[in-house]
């Protein structure tokens, strides 16, 4: 499998997560659920994926058909990312532009900044059109969700202006979202 834009490749998704050992604690994350901050709003970025295999849960993942998300290494706390607190029925709920979806965190992006999530197809396509490849401003958070859980939102609209990266289409530093055409 080739590499996205977000420095992931496929079948190497949990190799960083003895640096996000070190990496949380600088974060200033706070503590709540296995010291992920529930409930706490952030402002960050999505871009999407469509690997297939073993998510970094230790679960079979499918990012083309099925709605999850995987988080930046820095949030993982575990030696053994089977054992993350993460792993154990939370999500993440995203809003964007009034769209708004709930997806179960089930693998790790190790190239994501902290406040970056990478969505599988499905879930990017539920908040904006995949041609965006990148969305800049969104609000997203940890919930809990006992066991996982599914998607929920809205569809997309609007593309263009983007450039090919991968799988993933970049804006241009600075730009905005292209206007709907």
């Amino acid at each position: 499998m080739g590499v996205n834009s977000s420095g992931r490749s496929g079948g190497r998704r949990w190799t960083a997560v003895v640096v996000s050992a070190a990496v949380v604690p600088v974060l200033g994350v706070g503590a709540t659920a296995g010291g992920l901050p529930i409930g706490q709003a952030r402002t960050g970025r999505a871009t999407w994926y469509e690997d297939a295999g073993t998510g970094a849960c230790g679960t079979a993942v499918d990012a083309a058909t099925e709605d999850l998300a995987a988080v930046p290494a820095a949030w993982w706390t575990a030696a053994d990312p089977n054992a993350d607190p993460l792993c154990a029925g939370v999500s993440v709920q995203v809003d964007y532009r009034g769209r708004t979806i709930t997806v179960p965190v089930r693998d790790q992006c190790p190239g994501c900044p902290a406040e970056q999530l990478d969505l599988s197809r499905p879930a990017f396509q539920r908040l904006a059109d995949l041609g965006l490849g990148v969305l800049d401003g969104i609000t997203w958070k940890f919930v809990d969700s006992g066991r996982g859980g599914g998607g929920s939102g809205g569809g997309g609209g609007g593309a263009g202006g983007a450039r090919e990266s991968g799988h993933v289409r970049e804006l241009p530093a600075g730009a905005g979202a292209p206007a709907a055409g």
